[in-house]
């Protein structure tokens, strides 16, 4: 497959959500052989798949590699898709958790463990992540995070 040049002064911060929703909606499809396999395996092995790009771009973070970081950065977006198109997440839905978060913040940041951000996040919407239930220090549930895709 011939790839095409883009010009990196074309891209711009806006056309994040703008790439990942044209992204997942070619996992329906898939154009290559290689994505075609990734989006038949099974989500586990798509949850591996972004921890171990999760962890490639922390690691280039730490050597101070920024064509790493950049590198790195990019499959972690594509993992994070495939992962999203798997459990029919549609980027939108994360744009409109963003948005939400941005307007009871001010900024798009983590969520709160506690104090007022807390609740005025609670209010805004009243059901809890189920990754918050069961998250707990170096644990999903009952089984430790270095288990958690066996």
């Amino acid at each position: 497959m011939k790839m095409q040049a883009i010009d990196p002064r074309a891209a711009r911060p806006a056309d994040i959500f703008g790439h990942l929703e044209l992204l997942t909606r070619q996992l329906d499809t898939p154009p290559t052989e290689r994505t075609a396999k990734l989006t038949a395996a099974p989500t586990a092995k798509k949850a591996r798949k972004l921890v171990e790009e999760a962890t490639e771009v922390a690691l280039d973070a730490v050597v101070g590699n920024p064509d790493g970081l950049i590198a790195e950065s990019v499959d972690l977006l594509y993992h994070l898709a495939v992962l999203w198109h798997d459990r029919a997440i549609n980027p939108t839905q994360v744009r409109a958790e963003m948005a939400r978060r941005m307007a009871v913040l001010g900024i798009s940041e983590k969520l709160p463990k506690k104090g007022p951000a807390k609740k005025l996040l609670k209010q805004s919407k009243p059901a809890q992540a189920p990754s918050a239930r069961y998250r707990r220090g170096a644990q999903i549930g009952p089984v430790a995070l270095s288990k958690a895709f066996d």
